[in-house]
């Protein structure tokens, strides 16, 4: 095992510290293992890896969660629609990894969150029981998985009035109760990865980003920073290709199904004040919903579809019509007043990187993870979701020891909090905006302090993000562009609108902030 002399405890990610690290790596180059790919899986290896004591080097040719980990639903399901296609094994892992997630891993980007279906005429009694069972199951899950009541409260049925006060734009006619269940909600999936690119990098680990590999085998790879176009050699002892959809493009030996998720962007005021997940069965369905849930900067999030997504795959994937119909289509049998695309604010997709396992639909493709070894060595990790990344990861960086005969300590992720991590009473007696807190944790003085004596001015009128927030973006998580902050470190950028407003003050820090 080559000594992790990286360590330095420092997290703030910026460009003086890639340029650096960078030179650094050209001039030694002494790696165990190479991650490729910075979403959230890969940079949830980073991190395992480099917690066991192995030097890691992460690199991403674009930015952080460039790719699907941040167009996910910002959910952290326990697996309920698993149990439904009887994947119970897939079902408890979710179930665990919620409440690792929840109590330790990020419990300031992670909170409870309700989940109520409105109880209309068009759900027939059969299917009110079907439901209802589920959620009972999904409370054996919960208490299988150790996560107490108090955290997570188990489910119930509600009066009427209790489902209008958490979803006021519901139908009122007909509508007798709802029935009530409890999951998780990130605040953000883009701001989960950039934590935990920067925990990985307190651990020792080298984040680069802008740095794509090219050549690849399982023991090496050529650098290529794509802000200079220099190039480097490496010859990491273990190669772990964790690109998702992209997966194909690093390791020819794989074959993949991507499937895409829509959903679509309103004003909270359109849901007059949502404060649960409106969960409205697909028409046609006992398995299947659409999704209506609160999110960050005063807006509702509207998903989720599942859909084959063949050919190539884009950058950055796109709704189509008949999805943003399905959407509207299917909440609207629960709204008082119909919502139009004229209510629709701004839109986005990603593909889940699917295993291609055989003809059926992509909702019946098993959402299990597989670690596979390429028949040029290198290690790759695809499937799975958001909510099991940390598994994912260990499985991947277990793979990588075993194949590469590294010594390395144990997993300690399970433990292992990220940077910001904050709860109960310490998250109470931090000194800033609330907020902040409920995105920073307790770095939220901290981004205070990033900005000058104008930090809580608006990036712009009728946007709740300061330039505090954009300087920190720059000195501290890694952001090298007005793009990173519009649309990965905040999701600004989700609105058009919005985004132009906001993109003078990008523009701003990027080019004014000395990390």
């Amino acid at each position: 095992m080559a000594a992790n002399s990286g360590r330095t405890g420092d997290s703030a990610l910026n460009a003086v510290r890639r340029a650096r690290e960078l030179q650094e790596l050209g001039d030694a180059g002494e790696i165990d293992l190479l991650v490729i790919g910075g979403g959230v899986t890969g940079t949830g290896a980073a991190l395992d890896a480099a917690a066991r004591g192995l030097r890691t080097v992460l690199v991403e040719r674009h930015d952080l969660a460039f790719g699907t980990s941040r167009w996910s639903s910002k959910l952290v399901h326990g697996g309920l629609r698993y149990l439904a296609s009887g994947q119970v094994g897939i079902a408890h892992e979710s179930a665990v990894e919620r409440g690792i997630l929840l109590r330790t891993t990020a419990p300031h980007l992670v909170r409870p969150l309700p989940q109520v279906v409105p109880l209309l005429p068009g759900i027939g009694a059969a299917q009110r029981a079907l439901i209802r069972a589920g959620f009972v199951a999904g409370d054996v899950l919960r208490r299988s998985a150790g996560t107490p009541p108090a955290l997570l409260p188990r489910s119930r049925r509600i009066a009427a009035a209790e489902a209008l006060r958490l979803a006021p734009t519901v139908r009122r006619e007909g509508l007798s109760g709802g029935l009530q269940a409890w999951d998780g909600q990130l605040v953000d999936d883009a701001r989960l990865v950039v934590a935990l690119a920067r925990t990985a990098a307190e651990q020792g680990a080298t984040v680069l980003t802008r740095v794509e590999a090219l050549d690849v085998s399982g023991n090496s790879a050529t650098l290529r920073d794509t802000l200079s176009g220099e190039t480097l050699q490496v010859r990491p002892r273990a190669v772990l290709n964790a690109t998702g959809v992209w997966a194909d493009q690093v390791d020819p030996s794989i074959e993949l199904r991507p499937s895409r998720g829509t959903h679509l962007v309103f004003d909270a005021e359109s849901f007059g004040g949502l404060t649960a997940s409106l969960t409205v069965p697909v028409p046609g369905s006992t398995s299947r919903f659409v999704f209506a849930f609160p999110a960050a900067h005063g807006r509702v999030y509207l998903g989720l579809t599942d859909e084959d997504a063949p050919g190539p795959v884009p950058d950055e994937p796109r709704p189509t019509d008949s999805e943003i119909d399905f959407l509207l289509d299917t909440i609207n049998t629960a709204l008082r007043e119909p919502l139009t695309r004229a209510d629709i604010r701004g839109s986005y997709a990603g593909l889940r990187p699917l295993l291609k396992t055989g003809d059926g639909s992509t909702a019946d493709i098993s959402r299990r993870h597989a670690v596979l070894h390429s028949p040029n060595g290198v290690i790759t990790i695809v499937g799975g979701k958001l909510t099991t990344y940390r598994q994912m990861a260990e499985d991947a960086v277990d793979a990588a020891i075993t194949a590469a005969t590294l010594t390395a300590a144990p997993c300690r992720t399970k433990n292992l909090p990220l940077v910001g991590a904050v709860s109960g009473a310490a998250r109470d007696r931090i000194a800033a905006p609330q907020l902040l807190v409920e995105r920073y944790g307790n770095e939220a003085p901290t981004v205070l302090a990033a900005g000058n004596p104008a930090a809580q001015t608006l990036v712009a009128p009728g946007i709740d993000v300061t330039t505090a927030e954009f300087t920190f973006a720059v000195t501290h998580e890694g952001a090298l562009t007005p793009d990173d902050l519009l649309d990965r470190r905040t999701r600004i950028g989700l609105i058009p609108e919005a985004r132009d407003a906001a993109l003078p003050a990008a523009t701003a820090a990027c080019t004014t902030t000395i990390p």
